[in-house]
């Protein structure tokens, strides 16, 4: 009989699959991942979803994220090396572009599969904001329509988490445009440290154009609007919880705005606008999904 493989080879082979999953989940832009799969989960939860509905919503909307994520790596790879960002993983050789690739597919192909039981609408909504984060990926990004992407996106995926209600609940006008400005907001925060790096390999979006400056008073002051469109758009009188972080929300807008007028280069106004981001998902769950369906 041949003999067994010996331990150590078994060792390296694991170590080698446990270094693979850590560079995919660092390559997956994993802050965004989480905060979005997060906020449809707890948003499926407020509206009343039965507990196997919030869980495909949670399911559907992380493969959906990660095929964006990866998808962003692999088509990046190039420009990430030219101006070296050693922090991503496949600049830094941890994992490989083709597998990047294969995993985005892979993921984008789960996210389809795992719609699909939410029904029709449901999975059309949510497919279409995968698609638009490919869209950005591939060609938005370099152009002064980087921001549709995010709006039509971040619109899109709290319609997904209604219209997969059982029933025939429609998302009201309110969410979606939180959605909207929340997905704007972001994606010039989000921007707004590697606006050097993005110029200089041909990347020139919104924000690009707009210049860091004006970006940095602009992002915190859409995040705040979807706060206070959170805070006011659902019936009835706000809550205390959702009254108060709107408006700690603005006061931390004004803050980042006249930090980015003061200090350009400060990192500071991204720093404050995600944290208004934060709100705004603090605010949406706090109100436990009030008037989210119509």
């Amino acid at each position: 009989m041949p003999d067994a493989p010996a331990p150590a080879d078994g060792s390296r082979v694991r170590r080698g699959a446990v270094r693979t999953v850590a560079a995919l989940a660092g390559a997956c832009h994993p802050g965004p991942t989480v905060v979005v799969t997060t906020l449809c989960t707890a948003l499926a939860a407020g509206v009343g979803a039965p507990a196997g509905r919030v869980v495909l919503v949670l399911v559907t909307v992380l493969a959906g994220q990660l095929s964006i994520g990866w998808s962003n790596d692999w088509l990046d790879a190039a420009r990430d090396r030219a101006v070296g960002r050693t922090d991503k993983p496949v600049v830094a050789g941890a994992v490989a572009p083709g597998t990047l690739r294969t995993a985005a597919v892979v993921a984008a192909a789960t996210s389809v599969l795992v719609s699909l039981p939410t029904g029709a609408a449901a999975a059309g909504a949510h497919l279409g904001a995968v698609a638009m984060g490919w869209a950005y990926n591939v060609r938005l990004k370099s152009t002064v329509a980087s921001w549709v992407p995010y709006a039509v996106a971040f619109a899109l995926l709290p319609a997904f988490v209604v219209l997969a209600l059982p029933g025939d609940e429609r998302p009201a006008g309110w969410l979606l445009g939180v959605g909207a400005l929340l997905g704007v907001g972001a994606h010039l925060a989000n921007v707004m440290p590697d606006l050097e790096d993005d110029a200089a390999t041909g990347v020139r979006g919104l924000p690009h154009r707009l210049g860091r400056r004006r970006t940095g008073v602009l992002a915190p002051a859409v995040l705040a609007g979807a706060v206070v469109v959170a805070v006011l758009g659902p019936p009835g009188r706000p809550g205390a919880v959702p009254a108060a972080a709107g408006a700690l929300a603005v006061v931390i807008a004004v803050t980042a705005g006249a930090a980015g007028l003061r200090r350009e280069r400060s990192r500071l106004p991204f720093t404050l606008a995600m944290v208004v981001a934060v709100l705004c998902v603090v605010v949406l769950v706090a109100a436990g999904g009030r008037g989210a369906a119509v």
